[in-house]
């Protein structure tokens, strides 16, 4: 089976652009093509977090119809630009929600290969959290399928990356998931966004990876002194993850019409040095 995963796509509402530069909207519609017209279709789409830019009602409808036209399940969970409750209102009748606890996570196990989302978010804050409740949640669900190969996605890594200053709102209690998952082998990779670049590491015992933006990328700089994250205009992309019980999880990178997408938004070439805005927005 293949499982793709889109991240950070930030919608806004229609006619806006975000951070007055980029058209995420319609480099989100030129990420759903490509996943459309891919030779072996994914069997699902996996999408881990900042879904809007502000949380707002409008950017979740948005983002409802620019998922539209893609032709199969596609699994949500929230970034720290996300609200939950908006978040939640459009999309709870997709039906995998599990929401009794206050926490957008879930499992899917209609696949071969099980799937757990996870939400880390803090609201108000850009960092992510595991919390004791959230950990609890977790290990349960993990022990419900011990020897199950699972895929973990969530928004914010768990692990530091060396871009420091992104590396400063990363999910804390990184190093208490790290000690439960290190009890199961099942778990194959824990898949992220927040960081807008393709990273791998390894982690707790499996691989930790983050995916591209189908938008903007972070800078990649790797500057110790943790100088304020800025954000270029490289090719925006997806991951694929492929599995099978032969090889495991295999992860490939996929670049988006990279020229097309930043001729659009006219930065062909152009690194843009300002800085991110990491904390939750809270208007337009």
């Amino acid at each position: 089976m293949i499982v793709a995963q889109i991240t950070d796509m930030h919608v806004r509402p229609r006619g806006k652009i975000a951070y007055g530069r980029v058209d995420t909207n319609a480099m989100l519609g030129a990420a759903v093509a490509a996943l459309e017209a891919l030779p072996r279709r994914p069997d699902l789409v996996i999408a881990s977090g900042d879904l809007t830019d502000c949380g707002l009602v409008e950017e979740y409808k948005v983002l409802r119809a620019l998922l539209g036209p893609l032709s199969m399940p596609v699994y949500l969970v929230p970034g720290n630009h996300d609200r939950r409750p908006e978040l939640f209102a459009e999309f709870a009748a997709d039906g995998y929600f599990d929401n009794d606890d206050g926490f957008l996570h879930y499992t899917v196990d209609t696949h071969p290969l099980r799937l757990i989302g996870l939400d880390t978010v803090v609201p108000g804050h850009g960092h992510g959290e595991m919390c004791a409740a959230r950990l609890a949640w977790l290990a349960a669900r993990l022990e419900e399928q011990p020897d199950r190969p699972t895929l973990i996605f969530m928004h914010h890594p768990p692990f530091r990356t060396g871009l420091v200053d992104m590396d400063n709102i990363n999910c804390r209690n990184g190093a208490a998931m790290a000690d439960l998952l290190r009890r199961y082998d099942s778990v194959e990779r824990v898949v992220c966004g927040h960081h807008h670049r393709p990273i791998t590491t390894r982690w707790a015992g499996t691989l930790g990876s983050v995916a591209p933006s189908t938008a903007h990328q972070v800078t990649l700089d790797l500057i110790p002194d943790g100088s304020p994250a800025t954000f270029t205009m490289e090719p925006p992309g997806f991951h694929l993850h492929l599995w099978s019980p032969e090889a495991g999880l295999v992860t490939h990178g996929v670049q988006i019409g990279a020229g097309q997408m930043l001729e659009l938004c006219g930065l062909k070439g152009l690194q843009i040095g300002v800085a991110l805005h990491l904390e939750k927005k809270t208007g337009i």
